[in-house]
Formats: C-alpha cells, sequence, structure tokens
C-alpha cells in the first residue's frame, strides 16, 4: 500500500469536528478514528458473593437483557455506532450531551455532575510497538448509585486488571460496590501514565548520550519528536490532576467515606506523573542547548586544525614565495646549496610552530 493510500485509507476512518457543524446540540456524530470493526459489549453484574458475566453479540440481546445483581459494569469498545449508543442511553436515562461527548472522541478530561450520575472524561496512553512514539485513545466514565459505565475506542487490554480482580474477588472491589470500581478504572488510567514516562524518560537519556557524543541531524528531529509527546501528556494530564480533585470534593451520592481515601491516593498519583512529566520537559528542553553546544564545539575544533595547518604551511608558501622573485641578484639563489637551505628552512619554521601549538594544547 502507498503512502497516498494510506492515508486515503485512514482519511475514510475518520471524522474531523467539521462533520457537526450545523447539527443541533447531541445530535449523535462520531468524530474521530473508527478503530474497531463492530462495536462490543460486554456487562458485569456483580454482588458480595456473585458474579455474572455476559458479551452481547448484538444490540437486540443487549435490549432483551435484564440484570438481577445489584452493581453492573457496562463496557462498550467502539464508538462509531450511534445506534448503540442512543440505546445505552435510553436504558441509563443519559443525557444527550453526555451522549454526544462520548462519541466526540478529541475531548479534554473533565467531570461532570448530572445530578444521578457522574460523567468522566480521560485519556489511555500507550508506547506504540518498535515505533518510538505514544498512542492515545480516549475513554468516558460513567458512575451511577449502582451501575459503571466505560466506553473505549477499541479493545485493548487495559482494564483486565481490574476484570481478574472482580472474577477472583481479590481485594474490595465486590464488597465496595460501584464507586469502588470506578476509582479501580481510573487508578488503571493514572498507572498507565508511569509505563509511558518511564519509557519516555529512557528515550530523553538515550538522546542525550547520543548528542553528547555525536550529535546529528537525526537526533534533533528525535528530539522534537519528544517534545510534542510531552506536550500531548501535559495536555492530558494537567486537566485530569483537577477531575481528580473535584471527584474527592463531591458529596456522598456518589463516593462513599471509605472510598475517598483511595481517590485522595489516585490524586497523589496524579501529581507524582505531573512532576515526572515537567522533570522530562525540563530535560528536554535543556536537550537543544546541549545539541546547539555540542555543534558548536565540534565545528571550533574542526576550525581549529583547519587552522593549525594553514599556519603551519604558511611559512614554507612564504619562503617559496622569496626565492621565487624575479631578481637577477639574490642571496643563496646561485648557491649549489640554496635549495637545501630553503628547504631546511620551511622545515624548521614548521617543526617550530608544530611545537607552539603542542605546548598550548591545539594539537589535542
Amino acid at each position: 500500500m502507498t503512502k497516498a493510500t494510506s492515508r486515503k485509507a485512514r482519511a475514510g476512518k475518520h471524522l474531523s469536528q467539521a462533520a457537526k457543524i450545523g447539527m443541533a446540540p447531541g445530535s449523535l456524530i462520531h468524530v474521530g478514528e473508527r478503530k474497531t470493526d463492530q462495536p462490543a459489549i460486554t456487562l458485569i453484574e456483580y454482588g458480595d458473593g456473585e458474579l455474572v458475566e455476559h458479551h452481547f453479540a448484538n444490540l437486540a440481546e443487549a435490549h432483551a437483557y435484564r440484570p438481577r445483581l445489584p452493581t453492573l459494569w457496562l463496557n462498550v469498545h467502539g464508538l462509531h455506532e450511534p445506534e448503540v449508543m442512543a440505546e445505552i442511553g435510553r436504558r441509563f436515562q443519559l443525557h444527550p450531551l453526555v451522549l454526544e461527548d462520548i462519541l466526540h472522541t478529541n475531548q479534554r478530561p473533565k467531570v461532570d455532575d448530572y445530578g444521578d450520575y457522574l460523567y468522566v472524561v480521560a485519556r489511555f496512553f500507550e508506547n506504540e510497538d518498535g515505533l518510538g512514539g505514544i498512542d492515545s485513545d480516549q475513554v468516558s466514565l460513567i458512575l451511577g448509585r449502582n451501575f459503571v459505565l466505560t466506553f473505549q475506542e477499541r479493545p485493548s487490554g487495559r482494564l483486565d486488571p481490574v476484570r481478574e480482580r472482580l472474577r477472583q474477588e481479590r481485594g474490595q472491589i465486590r464488597r465496595l460496590g460501584a464507586d469502588y470500581l470506578a476509582y479501580s478504572i481510573l487508578d488503571a488510567i493514572i498507572d498507565r501514565y508511569f509505563t509511558v514516562l518511564e519509557r519516555i524518560g529512557e528515550r530523553t537519556e538515550e538522546l542525550e548520550d547520543e548528542m553528547l557524543a555525536q550529535p546529528r541531524p537525526a537526533a534533533l528531529q528525535a528530539l522534537h519528536v519528544l517534545k510534542r509527546e510531552t506536550l500531548t501528556l501535559r495536555r492530558a494530564v494537567w486537566p485530569l490532576r483537577e477531575v481528580i480533585n473535584n471527584l474527592t470534593r463531591t458529596d456522598e451520592r456518589f463516593f462513599r467515606p471509605e472510598t475517598r481515601p483511595y481517590l485522595r491516593d489516585v490524586y497523589d498519583h496524579t501529581v507524582h506523573a505531573i512532576e515526572s512529566l515537567e522533570a522530562n520537559r525540563d530535560v528536554i528542553a535543556g536537550m537543544l542547548d546541549i545539541y546547539l553546544s555540542s555543534v558548536s564545539n565540534r565545528v571550533n575544533q574542526e576550525v581549529r586544525v583547519l587552522t593549525v595547518i594553514a599556519l603551519t604551511f604558511m611559512p614554507a608558501t612564504l619562503i617559496s614565495g622569496i626565492f621565487g622573485m624575479n631578481f637577477k641578484i639574490m642571496p643563496l639563489l646561485d648557491a649549489p646549496s640554496g635549495f637545501i637551505y630553503a628547504i631546511s628552512m620551511m622545515m624548521t619554521v614548521a617543526v617550530t610552530l608544530g611545537i607552539v601549538f603542542w605546548r598550548r594544547r591545539w594539537l589535542e
């Protein structure tokens, strides 16, 4: 597949914000890249001692099912079919603006209180395999009194650890209900940031060593890639800190007192991630000065070598120029040993200059 064909294929799977111009508020239009062929709907319902998991093959199966356990977790992979969103919105009485925001996958992290439920937007980040970059997906979370809804752009396995804890009944996740489940999902999102930041830190150290050893234009290009990645992370992490901070201050409709300490712990992790990100940004910003200094130092060394060579041969050029003048009478011009004398003078001056340059450490 050619690059032009690849670009056309991506454009066919991506709808921009321009598609919504002129539409009424709450219109269900998918904005973003289509990352799955078909939406996948999974429902986990559980109580203190029981868990049931369902995978719905189509919308009709989901429409006909009636849950019986007290706590529900509905997860959707793939956001490009508005009919699925409309049915979920009808079942859980979601506001049309919430459904619109879910389908708009370029949202900034935020939290909105709709009275009966909270709507939270965050972003998952992942290191791209073999490419050295990062990839991100939007994840929307809705927390009600006895249910959690999550909407992801594609299956990624990033929430599998939370599912395993539910299946194996590890910890307090079943006992503490929907609010603790929402905390666990947010904690999984924040933990992924540390993995990405660790990889960015490793790449930054490798690039810094390369710039100090032998700066090349490719290193400068890699530096700009790192700057863009850290800027993308910063746009996601800083608003997310305010989201978690707002969640810790909500009333007891959504997060009970026994869950709030866990939320504060997630807030601390978010602050830690921001500090790590800012440290990497400072190092990356200073690496441009390292690159320019290394390039300038290498140019100075090359100029010094050329200067030493030019100064070494300049006296020989002067002597040969003097003996090449068209005068009838000149010292040593007609002497049998004149050539030997001229070469000796040239070599003596060259050796003397070499000793002077060596003592001044110009030849190191």
